[in-house]
């Protein structure tokens, strides 16, 4: 693999951060962490939103980027690809039939897996007033979203046959699977994927990264984290 100066990871500990530092991992790439305090409003800050934009974790910036230069990348999907097609690692280049394959369960996690896994999480462990509907809304979204995955990896290792950037994106969020309601008993091809995941290496060091800063404090009961996640608007 090619010698670089070191990445500047931007991070949480979160599903979506996870994404990032299992690729990292996976790929031995040298790289600084740069924790970002979500629950304290890190996320906002300038010097963080001329990187991402979106004010939401992961970002990187590359220092040998294309022609030479620095690169800020900012979403997950978007990072795992630039990161893919950098090194040519988990993520083929030369055959558009498996790159596609890639592709569109990377865009399924993106785009349906996360989102509804984290409407899950919000409803039923953060919202301040259980609301019955929206936790039947997405516990069932997820649980479908499960089946999905299920009969995908029914006949096959992993999710796009190989390993590669759409396994590292979904693991995070199936990790937190009993605070989305979900059984992995009930889905035995899924059940197996996860602990085949669990068990490698690059994928502990990612889950592990700086997860004792998670552990500091239940944002779930911290009413000044609680209002800077989810009670933001356009400003």
């Amino acid at each position: 693999m090619m010698q670089q100066a070191p990445i500047d990871f931007y991070y949480w500990p979160t599903p979506n951060g996870w994404k990032i530092s299992i690729m990292l991992e996976e790929c031995r790439l040298p790289y600084n962490v740069h924790l970002v305090d979500i629950g304290k409003g890190d996320q906002f800050k300038p010097e963080f939103l001329e990187i991402s934009p979106n004010n939401k974790i992961p970002a990187i910036v590359d220092p040998a980027g294309p022609w030479g230069g620095p690169i800020s990348v900012f979403e997950s999907g978007a990072i795992l690809q630039y990161l893919g097609r950098k090194l040519n690692l988990f993520y083929p280049s030369q055959d558009e039939r498996k790159r596609v394959e890639v592709d569109q369960w990377l865009s399924w996690q993106v785009g349906g897996l996360g989102p509804m896994a984290g409407q899950a999480h919000h409803f039923r462990v953060y919202a301040p007033e259980k609301v019955p509907y929206a936790i039947d809304r997405y516990t069932n979204e997820v649980n479908r979203l499960y089946g999905v995955m299920n009969k995908r990896l029914e006949d096959r290792e992993y999710l796009a046959g190989d390993y590669s950037i759409a396994d590292m994106a979904c693991i995070g969020w199936i990790k937190s699977h009993e605070r989305q309601g979900q059984k992995l008993e009930d889905f035995p091809h899924l059940h197996r994927w996860y602990e085949t995941m669990m068990d490698r290496p690059g994928v502990q060091r990612g889950l592990a990264l700086a997860v004792e800063e998670r552990e500091k404090r239940d944002l779930s009961k911290d009413k000044d984290a609680h209002a800077i996640l989810f009670g933001q608007k356009a400003r």
